[in-house]
């Protein structure tokens, strides 16, 4: 009995022991476990961490990258912009009260009369926008010569019975005005000999232009043509030395009609009573040499200049303004089939194109 009871003893000792078994792998189990997942997350916490700081200089270096092509691409693109753009010697149509406001603020005398002159050309004579024209000693010969292109004008009538082409020699060898040696092209002076070469090639392409714009009849096209041309500094100025030529040889011609007793207009009865322009070299020496150069053309130039070329030119003189000058034409004398032209001046010295 005492050895059943012994035995029994044991085993109720022993039968505990298999729960405890248990437990103990279940507790490895469970420190493997967090003991992965601590290393797996520290593992994967570095990883977020380095792709992160990875990301974050990734971004920061194309930040930089695109601030350093921007500033590069904007310095090209305004770098071929000043290089090819079209440095228009006749800009496009502005308002007028607005250019007006712009350029004549304040409460002077003089900027009172302005607004009163541009008020007046826009309410009275209606004119609704303004071409503004380089401000330099062509300006005049361009406001003209820009117009009589766009609108699509015909040769005068005296230029369709002459090649202008040979005028130069003509003056030289039919008239002997070997003097035409001493012609000055604007800022470049004494050319000599070679004149009569520059001063064909000059009348040459003035030709060929003309020509070219009065057989247009697409008034864009005109338009797109005059902003091609007159953004080319070169040929605009053999332009304007073709227009002074012109004018020198209807000076000449005028001259030896007067000499043979014919009657002359007006305008050059007035131009040979000055001492400055007594005769045709006078006139190329005292007055017309220094066309482009130190100065532009005076109100007796722009007579000769409207008559030569056949155009009225009307001039609105805004400093003249509330006066019979306001308002003048060169010619006085044009006959009714000349077309009209009209320009916009604040000095008599620098001229604009005005829009109706």
């Amino acid at each position: 009995m005492a050895a059943r009871r012994s035995a029994a003893h044991e085993r109720d000792r022993e039968r505990p022991r298999a729960p405890a078994t248990g437990n103990d792998q279940v507790h490895s189990w469970t420190l493997v476990t967090s003991q992965a997942l601590d290393t797996a997350w520290r593992v994967a916490k570095g990883s977020v961490t380095l792709a992160v700081s990875l990301l974050v200089a990734t971004l920061y270096y194309f930040r930089r990258l695109h601030v350093y092509l921007g500033h590069r691409l904007k310095w090209w693109i305004g770098y071929l912009q000043r290089k090819f753009k079209r440095n228009l010697s006749v800009e496009a149509e502005v308002d007028l009260l607005s250019y007006c406001a712009r350029e004549w603020k304040g409460e002077t005398p003089r900027a009172k009369l302005m607004r009163k002159a541009y008020e007046e050309l826009f309410w009275r004579r209606h004119i609704k926008c303004v071409r503004q024209v380089r401000r330099d000693n062509y300006d005049a010969l361009r406001s003209v010569l820009f117009q009589i292109f766009s609108q699509g004008l015909s040769f005068p009538s005296w230029m369709k019975e002459k090649d202008i082409v040979k005028l130069p020699e003509k003056l030289l060898f039919s008239q002997g005005c070997n003097w035409i040696q001493q012609y000055s092209f604007g800022p470049e002076k004494y050319t000599g000999s070679n004149v009569f070469g520059k001063l064909r090639k000059c009348v040459e392409l003035l030709k060929a232009q003309w020509t070219e714009f009065s057989g247009m009849k697409d008034y864009h096209k005109r338009g797109s043509m005059c902003n091609i041309l007159f953004s080319d500094a070169i040929l605009e100025y053999k332009l304007y030395e073709a227009l002074k030529f012109i004018m020198l040889y209807q000076v000449t011609e005028v001259y030896e009609q007067m000499k043979t007793k014919k009657v002359i207009p007006s305008l050059f009865r007035l131009l040979f009573t000055r001492e400055s322009s007594s005769d045709p070299l006078s006139f190329m020496m005292n007055h017309l040499n220094s066309v482009g150069d130190t100065c532009g053309l005076e109100q007796i130039d722009m007579f000769i200049l409207g008559y030569s070329l056949e155009v009225k030119i009307k001039v609105f003189r805004l400093f003249k303004f509330n006066s019979r000058d306001f308002e003048v034409c060169y010619p006085e004398e044009s006959l009714r089939e000349w077309p009209e032209i009209s320009l916009l001046t604040e000095n008599d010295r620098h001229y604009h194109i005005p829009v109706f």
